[in-house]
């Protein structure tokens, strides 16, 4: 098997997915597999095929719905690694910190690792004023009133181990609320959660792809099943895989 998977959502981004491979040859020290999930046959990666080669593996994935929820999910299931990190295309601050969350895998026995934005030494600059006020308020809520141990509840940049996907059915459809879901299952089953601070800043090149009101409601259920957790002592995920 092997240790570590990169699974990337793209739609149209293929200018960028190539700088961010070849960035990610530069820096990555550990041996690492990519998988890019896109939506539609003309996505535009598809234009720079012939630069897909690199010194790791990468694999085209398509997503048989939409949206990266979807994508993400058809990468986590494509993916047979340990573990495995999905990754942002538009993210060009944090790739040194690839290495550094495998390393809290590996040494931490970690089956969650959160880029967190939230705890020191972490940023979040030029976010949109009520995107960063809904992100802010559910995190620090989920971290002072939940048994949640992050501050960062809610960024779709995260490790998870395949120890704790093989556990758990990923239910969520809409926008980045697997990443969330995923947490809450895993702080539910007791199993083990760090963070790493992470830079974040707003995207300068194409438009953002988080939808706020859009992806509202199924961000709310986790966010629930989070404060339940720990209110009403609830112990088992909800659909836990046998």
């Amino acid at each position: 098997m092997r240790e570590l998977d990169i699974i990337i959502p793209i739609y149209n981004e293929g200018e960028q997915v190539i700088k961010l491979l070849d960035l990610f040859e530069k820096k990555i020290k550990n041996n690492i597999s990519v998988f890019l999930c896109y939506d539609d046959d003309d996505d535009d990666i598809h234009k720079y095929s012939h630069l897909l080669k690199k010194k790791f593996p990468i694999t085209l994935i398509k997503n048989f719905e939409k949206g990266p929820c979807n994508a993400v999910k058809q990468g986590l299931q494509a993916s047979q690694a340990q573990c495995k990190i999905v990754y942002p295309a538009d993210d060009f601050l944090n790739i040194g910190l690839i290495d550094v969350m495998f390393e809290k895998f590996l040494t931490e026995k970690a089956d969650v690792v959160v880029a967190s934005r939230f705890m020191e030494g972490g940023s979040m600059k030029g976010c949109p004023i009520l995107k960063s006020i809904l992100v802010r308020i559910a995190s620090s809520t989920l971290f002072f009133f939940s048994s949640i141990p992050v501050r960062d509840a809610s960024n779709g940049f995260r490790l998870f181990s395949n120890n704790l996907l093989k556990k758990i059915k990923i239910e969520s459809k809409l926008g980045f609320a697997y990443s969330l879901e995923i947490l809450v299952k895993c702080n539910r089953l007791k199993m083990k959660i760090v963070e790493v601070p992470a830079q974040w800043e707003e995207r300068s090149v194409g438009e953002s792809k988080f939808k706020i009101f859009k992806w509202l409601n199924e961000y709310l259920v986790w966010y629930f099943y989070g404060l339940k957790t720990f209110w009403l002592k609830k112990k088992e995920p909800i659909n836990i895989l046998k």
